[in-house]
């Protein structure tokens, strides 16, 4: 028998049994029909969009529930970054991520190098589209990013610093940005700014846009995006600030003191990004990222995950003993976040398997596909999907929020 249709039937057992006992409520009937339906225990045509495998075999979606839904719920916004291309090219892609998503951010499409890959060009193309297919769904969307130190054209970096650079850096900011005033949820204005071992007092990273604009190029940065867009949420966004050990306590510091210099000189900032991109097998996370959690809700921030993943590339090749583990990590990293009022978004970044960037980047050694997202390969819910909606239907009213 396969696995996991005895998981199924094992579940749907325990479902009789509790509601013999008065006790059905412990055991979600959702739960029990997306199992029943990934198994092919029940024929839920219609529940989900259609998805297709590898070899062209169309499969049904054993969704039953949706990610937006939980989240609407709850007060919270829940959606993924995009691949533009794929969202083109690859229809249950699109139907994938408008079935699941209240709100998308573009994976690549709105970083320096794809929307201004000469001094005089600017192709929006790309960008474009998936706004289009966001107002089209009622999805909000997130700008990422106005400000990183990489991907950074290479005209650029020819750029004399100071005056020269500064206004070509200011005018990247108010043409990208006002070209979708008025249609943005939020802006990831800066990406990225802190890098404690470059060993600076402050704290800051030595990027091209330090060297290039100068100390100040945040402030001008955050100016600049809020005189092109007065209506979006203006984010600060930043990786490695999650976990218990020395570094993340570090690099949280040197943010709490980045922001607090920021909100001193009454810079527009009105969020923070808080990326997780986390693993399975080798971090905790606990009192350090709760503590700033509460610096983010005294400076009358919002906070947004950002980015949140789970690479699995620490565990051993079983598919099963993967999911679980990656499940696990979204369901105690979920509880601990949402129960703090700040935050108020979670994107994953993906949805899906088959395009995560984790596959490219520090991939697994044994060249599997990494399963770091809440759909697998064929658009199929996993683990993930269900430790996701359990950990937000788990988040605290707002009312018993404090």
């Amino acid at each position: 028998m396969d696995k996991r249709d005895s998981g199924v039937r094992g579940i749907g057992q325990e479902l009789v049994h509790r509601q013999t006992d008065g006790e059905a409520a412990l055991i979600s009937r959702r739960r029990f029909l997306r199992w029943s339906a990934g198994a092919g225990v029940l024929p839920f045509v219609g529940c989900g969009h259609r998805a297709v495998r590898g070899g062209g075999v169309p499969v049904v979606s054993s969704v039953t529930s949706s990610l937006k839904a939980a989240g609407a719920a709850h007060g919270l916004l829940v959606g993924c970054a995009v691949d533009t291309r794929a969202l083109r090219a690859d229809t249950a892609y699109a139907a994938l991520v408008a079935e699941q998503a209240s709100i998308v951010v573009a994976e690549n499409a709105m970083k320096w190098g794809a929307l201004h890959p000469a001094r005089d060009t600017y192709d929006f193309e790309q960008a474009d589209s998936l706004v289009a297919f966001a107002e089209g769904h009622r999805i909000k969307v997130r700008g990422h990013n106005l400000c990183w130190h990489r991907y950074v054209p290479e005209w650029v970096m020819r750029l004399s610093p100071g005056a020269q650079a500064k206004g070509v850096f200011v005018e990247h900011i108010e043409r990208v940005a006002g070209r979708y005033a008025g249609r943005m949820h939020s802006w990831d204005v800066v990406n990225e700014a802190i890098e404690v071992k470059d060993g600076r007092a402050d704290g800051m990273r030595v990027s091209p846009w330090l060297s290039l604009v100068g100390d100040d190029y945040i402030e001008v940065a955050f100016r600049a995006a809020r005189a092109a867009d007065p209506q979006a949420l203006l984010t600060y966004n930043e990786y490695g600030i999650e976990g218990e050990d020395e570094a993340s306590y570090r690099k949280r510091r040197a943010v709490l003191m980045l922001l607090r210099r920021l909100k001193a000189r009454n810079v527009p900032v009105d969020a923070m990004g808080v990326q997780s991109h986390l693993s399975a097998g080798d971090a905790s996370y606990g009192p350090g990222l709760r503590g700033f959690l509460k610096d983010m809700r005294e400076l009358d921030l919002q906070v947004f995950l950002t980015e949140m993943d789970v690479n699995d590339r620490a565990l051993p090749a079983d598919v099963a003993v993967r999911d679980k583990a990656v499940a696990g990590v979204y369901g105690r990293y979920l509880d601990l976040v949402l129960a703090d009022p700040a935050v108020t978004a979670v994107l994953t970044w993906g949805i899906t398997d088959r395009y995560t960037w984790l596959n490219h980047e520090g991939s697994r050694k044994d060249q599997l596909s990494e399963r770091a997202l809440p759909f697998d390969v064929d658009y199929r819910g996993k683990e993930a999907f269900d430790a996701t909606i359990d950990a937000i239907d788990r988040r605290p009213k707002a009312g018993a929020r404090g």
